[in-house]
This record gives C-alpha cells, sequence and structure tokens, in this order.
C-alpha cells in the first residue's frame, strides 16, 4: 500500500514538471528536457539514477524558467547547486571572455597560433550566428554541421583538424555552460589523412646539381634581391647545416667559432641544442660575412626583418624574407608551390626547408649512420626516415625474390648459360658428347 501511494505521488509530480525525464541508458542517470524560449529545447544531465531526486532537480529547473523576472530566476539559479551556470544563456562574446581567463587555456609558445585560437573561434561564432545558435546551445549535431561546412571551403586535412581541435579546447574550459560532453569530442568531426593521399605533394629535396645552381645565381650580379650577401649565407647556412630557416638567419656570432670551424645552435622549434662543424665552402662565406658584422647576428639586416611584427605582436617578417629566399628557387627555373585539387591553397614542393631534405638525402647517399645525422638535424625527423631505411635494400630486394621465387630462376638461368658457355668453347674431341649435354640443357 505504502509502495503503491509512493507511485502515485510520483507519478503526479512527474505529470506537473514541464518538461521530459527520460534515462538514455538502462539503470544510467535521468536527464530533463525543457522546452525554454522560442522554441529552443535543452537537455539537462541531472547527474542522479533516483527517480524522487531526479524529479526534484527537474522541479527546480521550472522554476527557474517559469520566474517572472530576471532577479528572481537568478535568486532561483542561485538555489540550484549544479545548474546556476548551466540555466544560464552564455554568448559567444561571454564565452571567449570566460575562455580566454580560464586558467586551463591554451597557451601557445607563439603570437601566430594564439591569435589563431581566437580567428578560429570568431569564425565558429559567424556561423552560429547566421543559424541563430548561441554558445550555451552548441550541441552534437550542430558541431556536425559546422564540419560539414568547412568540408566545403576546400582546406587541407591538416588546417581543418587544427580549426576543430582549437574549438574543442575552449570548449572544453566552457563545460560549466552547457550539458553532457565536450561536442567537439566527436571523432566523425575530424577528417582522416588518407583523404588527400592522391593529392598530398611531398616536399623535394634539391639535387646536387641544382644547389649549385643557388649557389651560382647568388653570386650574378644580374639576380637582384633585398639584402643578397646575406640570403647568401642564409642559403650557405642551410645546405651546409640542414638547419630550419629561423635557426639560419638568426644566428649569432657567438654561437660561430671561426678558429676551430664550429657552429651551435639552439633550435627555435624543439629547442635542441646541436653542435656542427664548418664545411670549407661555409666558412669562407662566413669570413665574407665578418666584414660586414655590425651587431650580434651574422646576417643582421635579415634578423631585423625577419622579427618585424605587426600591431597585433604577431611576427609577420618570417614571411616577407621567405619571399626573398623562394625568388631565388625560382631563378634556376623552380617552382615553389603547385596547384592540386581539393584545396583553395597552394601546396609546397620547393623551399628553403628542401635544403633540409637535400641534407639528409646526401648523407644517407654517403652512407653517414642515421644517428650521425640527428645529431646534427637535432631530432628523430620524419625528414631522416624518409632517406633512412630500417632495413638495408638489399636485405628487402632478398626478401622479395624469396617469396616470388626469382632468386632461384634467375641462379638456375645463369647455370645453364655458364654450362652453354663452357660447351661452346670446348675442343673438337668431344664435342659429340659434349652436344649431347647441350641438348640436354637447353631442352633441344
Amino acid at each position: 500500500m505504502k509502495k503503491e501511494q509512493t507511485q502515485k505521488r510520483i507519478s503526479k509530480r512527474m505529470k506537473e514538471l514541464r518538461g521530459k525525464l527520460r534515462k538514455k541508458t538502462k539503470g544510467g542517470n535521468y536527464y530533463y528536457r525543457l522546452t525554454i524560449t522560442n522554441g529552443i529545447r535543452k537537455e539537462f544531465a541531472l547527474k542522479t539514477a533516483n527517480e524522487e531526486e531526479a524529479i526534484q532537480k527537474a522541479a527546480d529547473l521550472d522554476a527557474v524558467y517559469e520566474a517572472p523576472n530576471q532577479e528572481v530566476a537568478f535568486a532561483q539559479i542561485n538555489a540550484i547547486k549544479g545548474f546556476s551556470k548551466r540555466a544560464m544563456k552564455l554568448t559567444f562574446a561571454e564565452g571567449w571572455e570566460k575562455y580566454s581567463s580560464h586558467p586551463d587555456r591554451a597557451t601557445p609558445h607563439t603570437v601566430a597560433e594564439q591569435l589563431a585560437y581566437k580567428s578560429t573561434y570568431e569564425e565558429f561564432a559567424a556561423f552560429a550566428a547566421v543559424e541563430k545558435v548561441a554558445a550555451s546551445d552548441i550541441d552534437i549535431a550542430f558541431c556536425e554541421k559546422y564540419a560539414a561546412h568547412l568540408r566545403e571551403r576546400n582546406l587541407a586535412v591538416a588546417t581543418h583538424n587544427r580549426k576543430l581541435k582549437r574549438l574543442r579546447k575552449i570548449f572544453d574550459c566552457l563545460k560549466e555552460y552547457y550539458d553532457g560532453d565536450n561536442p567537439f569530442q566527436n571523432k566523425l568531426l575530424f577528417r582522416k589523412e588518407r583523404e588527400e593521399q592522391d593529392t598530398v605533394v611531398r616536399r623535394q629535396a634539391f639535387t646536387r646539381e641544382q644547389e649549385q645552381q643557388l649557389r651560382d645565381v647568388l653570386v650574378d650580379p644580374h639576380y637582384k634581391v633585398m639584402n643578397k650577401p646575406e640570403i647568401r649565407v642564409i642559403y650557405y647556412l642551410g645546405m651546409f647545416t640542414g638547419q630550419r630557416m629561423k635557426d639560419c638567419v638568426l644566428l649569432q656570432w657567438q654561437n660561430v667559432d671561426m678558429d676551430h670551424k664550429r657552429i651551435w645552435v639552439k633550435q627555435f622549434k624543439t629547442e635542441k641544442e646541436v653542435s656542427i662543424p664548418m664545411a670549407d665552402d661555409l666558412f669562407e662565406v662566413l669570413q665574407e660575412a665578418q666584414t660586414w658584422q655590425s651587431n650580434q647576428y651574422v646576417c643582421p639586416k635579415s634578423a631585423a626583418r625577419y622579427s618585424k611584427l605587426n600591431r597585433d605582436g604577431k611576427n609577420v617578417g618570417n614571411n616577407l624574407v621567405n619571399i626573398d629566399v623562394l625568388r631565388v628557387i625560382r631563378w634556376i627555373g623552380l617552382e615553389p608551390s603547385i596547384k592540386v585539387p581539393g584545396r583553395d591553397k597552394k601546396m609546397t614542393v620547393y623551399g628553403f626547408h628542401s635544403l633540409r631534405h637535400s641534407f639528409a638525402s646526401f648523407c644517407a647517399e654517403s652512407n653517414v649512420p642515421k644517428a650521425v645525422l640527428l645529431s646534427i638535424l637535432g631530432t628523430d625527423s620524419e625528414i631522416a626516415d624518409k632517406y633512412y631505411t630500417h632495413v638495408g635494400d638489399s636485405a628487402q630486394r632478398q626478401a622479395v625474390e624469396a617469396i616470388s621465387g626469382e632468386s632461384q630462376q634467375k641462379n638456375l638461368e645463369k647455370r645453364v648459360q655458364q654450362a652453354i658457355a663452357l660447351i661452346d668453347s670446348a675442343s673438337e674431341p668431344t664435342q659429340n658428347i659434349l652436344q649431347k649435354i647441350r641438348e640436354i640443357l637447353t631442352g633441344k
């Protein structure tokens, strides 16, 4: 009797709710779906599997949305522990303000990536504004719609995924303002690298002939580029040390030991320190560079140009120096970037980074141990993996031949040919016997 009365009371209270109470899984916690303003529905995770407790929490939420004014609503909200922030409508402007002051926000090393987080968020906010969706209303379905929108923009797979990863981080910091899991956790939002397997263009290494051409045009007075003597030094540093452009452009004299012909580099990207012996050709151009030495940088004008910032503190000078570098590559008849289907942005084939590839390629050709190359490149680079095989090429060929039977067949053919050659060169007295052997071996 008592159980029946309890059930009737629960049923009555449930009918009084404005929304719908449900469980997504058997034995799981309750969720409360509620229609708020303008037909917008929200679903709240009640975080309890107890029916009576869930009804009470749902009733508390009803009280918030039935409040006659904002002050009463806030009073109701403050009385509901755990729902105070979720019940408020979070705008995108408020969302960025809360994210940018959150202790778990992303802290990129560069200003460019910091600004990229904001621009990615603003792009998403602009899309949501068109759809008339607030930050606190974002769900998996809407994120899937946005991912589809990104796919229509002809972005690289890496760019597409990078934007979504930034948004995932941002919404991780705003989880107090929406229900359920982070909507950007859905793996289906992200693209697979194999989507570009037919269009990805690999960075090309320069051949020795092309590097010689680069060296020739860099001393040819017919070709003009800003700070050309310094650009020549930068190219030589890339050719003979395998370092990245930033490390070459910003190299300081304190890290150059002309007496012992050695250069020290603390790489900007990896923060690893490497020590590299100086090639004779590089030593000669550095001797020339000493004649214009004006400050701590080996290439002072290019270093100042490279370090130029815009009003937001973002580095823009790196692109200026890169343009100068690419101009030199065009002088020898190579096109740095090519157009590929499925992308609006061209893909780079040749650039300053190609010198790093060339360095690894030449080391591999000369049988320099991979560990030695890595001690210069400064990292377990994919570039090294590209030019060094983990198993010797000859060993791989033997394995393929063993499976296909090519090795045994070729050895048999070789022995037959040797036997036939020996028979053909035999003396006349044994010609009849040799002739029979020859017929057996040849099958004739």
